[in-house]
């Protein structure tokens, strides 16, 4: 089980990230119109960007970020997973202009968290997801996985971006 920090303190991660080269678990979240999506919904190439909830200030910087940064590459669509209600991060979005990346939400899914290997299993945090990028082909094959070591830390956005 990885063990990450909170605010320095140690925390454990249950199960695996995705390692580079292996197929992505499959996975069901919410979309923002409280439908079920899963990976076949968005062709291309896809970078998930998970976090704990877009009311903190890293996980937002992180949506501002890839929405500038990789929301317009051609063939590459941004997922922003977190435990958030739909309504929420539409709501945020909206506040913020954000309008390149599809935010998901993992509330009627649990399954997720453990699945891809992000689901905090102690600290305060149970429940949501740790901070973590995935990086996609178009085959649905890891190009890049990063859990990011630091709870409050922003993901390594030049790594990921280099791979697409």
């Amino acid at each position: 089980m990885p063990t990450i920090t909170l605010r320095g303190n140690p925390v454990e991660v249950a199960g695996q990230l995705p390692a580079v080269g292996a197929s992505a678990p499959a996975l069901t979240l919410t979309g923002a119109d409280l439908s079920e999506v899963t990976l076949a919904s968005f062709a291309g190439k896809k970078i998930l960007n998970i976090f704990p909830s877009v009311d903190t200030p890293t996980c937002a910087l992180s949506v501002r970020k890839f929405n500038e940064q990789a929301a317009g590459r051609d063939g590459v669509t941004v997922l922003c997973i977190s435990a958030d209600l739909p309504f929420a991060q539409k709501r945020f979005c909206g506040a913020e202009g954000i309008d390149g990346v599809v935010n998901l939400s993992t509330f009627r899914h649990p399954e997720f968290r453990k699945d891809w290997g992000v689901e905090f299993a102690s600290g305060p945090l149970v429940g949501l997801c740790a901070r973590a990028v995935v990086v996609l082909g178009e085959d649905d094959r890891v190009l890049y996985s990063q859990l990011v070591g630091e709870v409050g830390d922003e993901p390594d956005y030049a790594a990921a971006l280099a791979v697409l």
